[in-house]
This record gives structure tokens, C-alpha cells and sequence, in this order.
């Protein structure tokens, strides 16, 4: 039995055109990934005081984070690509 050490934030909000652009990719990679990878979606209208907790500024914003420790964040769009690539990237390198 895997155990999923890594889980990706995405901040984002239901008004932003880039964040309506990210959604399906993120949910695309969500299946993917579903057994290294948890994903967790975050509003930053209804979460805002977690959304400065962890610095949010501008959406869409994508954190992952190993653990306790945040190893990468993106802000603004992402292609499924390079997202795949930094996610088996950060996977190959921690696992």
C-alpha cells in the first residue's frame, strides 16, 4: 500500500478566466496522480484568511508540498505539460 506524501494546493477563484483554464487541467491530472498525489482545491473568496496564511497573492496559485514542506509553487497558468513534468519531477526526486 502506497502512502500519498504529497499534496497539491490550487488556489483559485470561481471570476478568474486563467483560473477557469487551470480547473480541467488540474482535475485531469487529479485521476493520474490519485494514488502519489492528494489534491485539494481552495477558494480564495470563501477560505480568504487561509489564502493569506499562505501568502496568496494572485490566482490561480498551485502549491506542492512534501510533507510539511512546501517544494514548489506556480502562480498564473500552466500548461498540463510542464505540469506533469515538474510533478514527475518532484515525484522521481522524493520517492
Amino acid at each position: 500500500m502506497t502512502s500519498i506524501n504529497f499534496v497539491l494546493i490550487d488556489f483559485y477563484a470561481n471570476w478568474c478566466g486563467p483560473c477557469q483554464t487551470i480547473r480541467p487541467i488540474v482535475e485531469d491530472i487529479s485521476s493520474y496522480y490519485s494514488d502519489k498525489i492528494k489534491i485539494i482545491d481552495i477558494d480564495v473568496d470563501t477560505n480568504a484568511s487561509l489564502a493569506r496564511n499562505f501568502s496568496i497573492q494572485s490566482v490561480p496559485t498551485l502549491i506542492l508540498y512534501k510533507g510539511e514542506k512546501e517544494v514548489w509553487r506556480h502562480s498564473g497558468l500552466i500548461t498540463k505539460n510542464e505540469l506533469t513534468k515538474t510533478l514527475d519531477k518532484y515525484l522521481k526526486n522524493f520517492i
